[in-house]
């Protein structure tokens, strides 16, 4: 049963919301009630349809909007599904016949403390997602929203692969459900440890305009040792200029490039290496102060808690976006910030190379998936590639070769390994090489559960449309290429964001379900069957704090530290099964139970 809750018609946001009931032989308005009563129907509403809480999906245009006044009182569900993911999802689709009864906008979270733009991801602006995504924070009337849900479903029993596709929009709404309750619980922070590293760093708080006292006087020293007085660090032209009038051959003040630099050697090698040094530590120093300074912890901490708001499906393949706060990761600098409250533990668990099990899973190549039954697959791909008389041989070069596939690589070690890969991994590659020809040819590619690329828009195909000169048609090549290594990459890194969903989801379930057995049921359940509290099945108390692609964070009581150990590993392989059915790959994860969380890295 699905119950979709909108506003009532004509209503404002703070106005009455009206409860749907979708069934298979209808839709059936409530009595609207008071925004102050929605938790309580929320609660007591399945039960008098004569339905335990588990047997409920709870409908929202937008969890992110629609779940947290739910939190603030106390209320978590157990199953939902967000008509503005699904509908974004559903609306890209290849072979879908989609046509929303209403337009459901994307309505992202609002941070704890301020709203600012999401922040872009180290990816390449083909991940980007577009901007038209973001709608009014004005959801549809409710009758609205229940004709679009039976629209949805109907599109998803219409595709090509219902259950694959049903599963991944019930994983994204999942991932809404997680984010909001991250968002609402926040990720443990001590402010005063935080200042205590700023001030060791940078010296005291300076005056609003000024730069800390430690980093103005590396800021002095860096302008006498390039010979050039009042030289700001802060402006990459006028250090750049400055670098250049001081013999330092550059093009940009990259740190890779400096570094290269420095590294050329010679009888001046000690000269360059000074040169260099200063000014990559005040580049360092400078992020520190800009991106998690005075002014982050006055924006971002509140109550010994940061709330990071995430962005879900906020790249285009699928992968989370923030919106502010560095959300997608803590700098090494900042982490021993990041303690657990007294008699608590952070659990933290790291995926390992989850890229090319996905992979090994999606192509059924069974000498890749033979390497990935174990703990670590690229040394288990140089042990392969050794036996073969490859150059794959040692296990950095099995990653170069691996990740350059993924990522489409056309220099260097990883284009010249290609064949070694195709000749030791025919059906992995063979998907790879598939998936690229089709993004060149202008052909959108599909996850392994069906999230879909975007389709090429009308100024890619004249780019690629034009060869009526020698450099138009270099030009269309070019294009052509960088859209090939795009959906090449997309369909691994789509299904390993799907894979993160699923295992947050079991993580979930877990945790609600039974905090006797740690959810030791093999695996059994999945993202669209959550159980509900019972007086049988106490919920552990420990919660998912923070996450970034392919790892989470966990805090809860100490004595529960082991049962989340285990439930985080066994929740890890459900994914998997839950994607791949029987597949022989492993997802093995690194896990640590500490009271900071610089100690888990």
């Amino acid at each position: 049963m699905h119950i979709v809750l909108g506003p009532a018609p004509g209503a404002a946001a703070s106005e009455p919301w009206l409860p749907v009931v979708v069934r298979e032989d209808g839709t059936e308005p409530l009595p609207p009630v008071p925004a102050a009563a929605l938790p309580g129907l929320v609660r007591d509403l399945p039960r008098q349809l004569g339905r335990e809480p588990d047997q409920v999906r709870w409908v929202f245009a937008s969890v992110s909007s629609g779940y947290r006044p739910l939190l603030e009182a106390g209320i978590r569900i157990n199953r939902c599904w967000d008509l503005g993911l699904c509908q974004r999802i559903l609306s890209t689709g290849a072979d879908s016949s989609y046509s929303p009864a209403v337009d459901v906008p994307v309505l992202e979270p609002e941070p704890w403390l301020r709203r600012q733009p999401p922040e872009r991801t180290d990816q390449g602006t083909f991940f980007d997602l577009p901007a038209s995504g973001h709608g009014p924070r004005q959801a549809p009337p409710a009758e609205d929203l229940a004709r679009e849900l039976v629209t949805q479903l109907q599109a998803v029993d219409r595709s090509s692969a219902p259950h694959r596709l049903r599963l991944l929009l019930a994983a994204e709404s999942q991932g809404a459900l997680i984010a909001a309750e991250i968002l609402h619980e926040g990720l443990p922070w001590r402010r005063d440890l935080h200042e205590s590293m700023l001030a060791e760093h940078l010296g005291p708080r300076p005056a609003e305009g000024q730069r800390p006292v430690l980093l103005q006087e590396l800021a002095e020293r860096i302008a006498g040792a390039l010979g050039v007085p009042g030289l700001n660090p802060d402006s990459p032209q006028e250090l750049l200029r400055g670098l250049n009038l001081a013999g330092i051959r550059v093009s940009s003040t990259r740190a890779w490039e400096l570094k290269n630099w420095a590294a050329e050697g010679g009888p001046d090698a000690p000269r360059r290496t000074a040169l260099i040094s200063g000014v990559l530590e005040y580049k360092h120093l400078y992020r520190l102060w800009t991106a998690n300074g005075w002014h982050w912890l006055d924006e971002w901490v509140q109550d010994g808690r940061f709330h990071p708001a995430y962005s879900v499906g906020g790249v285009v393949t699928g992968r989370w976006a923030a919106h502010g706060g560095g959300a997608m990761q803590v700098p090494a600098a900042v982490r021993d910030a990041v303690r657990a409250d007294p008699g608590h533990l952070l659990t933290v668990a790291d995926a390992s190379q989850v890229e090319p099990r996905i992979l090994a899973a999606m192509s059924g190549d069974r000498a890749l998936a033979e390497a990935g039954s174990g703990s670590d697959l690229y040394l288990a791909v140089a042990e392969q590639g050794r036996r073969a008389g490859s150059e794959l041989a040692e296990r950095s070069r099995a990653k170069v070769a691996l990740l350059g596939a993924m990522y489409g690589a056309t220099t260097g070690d990883s284009a010249a390994l290609i064949p070694h890969l195709r000749r030791l991994y025919p059906q992995a590659m063979g998907l790879l090489e598939q998936a690229a020809q089709r993004g060149e040819a202008g052909v959108q590619v599909s996850t392994w559960l069906g999230r879909t690329s975007p389709a090429p828009d009308q100024q890619w195909l004249a780019a690629t449309g034009d060869v009526s000169t020698a450099e138009a048609e270099s030009r269309s090549r070019t294009t052509r290429r960088s859209a090939g290594r795009f959906t090449r990459n997309f369909v691994i890194q789509g299904t390993a964001a799907e894979w993160a969903l699923c295992w947050m989801g079991e993580i979930r379930r877990r945790l609600r379900q039974d905090g006797s057995n740690g959810g030791s049921d093999g695996g059994s359940g999945s993202v669209t069957n959550a159980t509900s509290d019972s007086a049988s099945h106490q919920p552990l108390r420990t919660r998912l704090v923070f996450f970034v692609h392919d790892e989470v964070v966990l805090h809860g009581p100490a004595e529960e530290a082991e049962a989340v150990r285990r439930i985080v590993t066994e929740a890890a392989q459900a994914a998997g099964r839950m994607l791949f059915g029987a597949a022989p790959v492993e997802f093995p994860l690194s896990v640590a139970a500490v009271e900071s969380y610089a100690r888990a890295h």
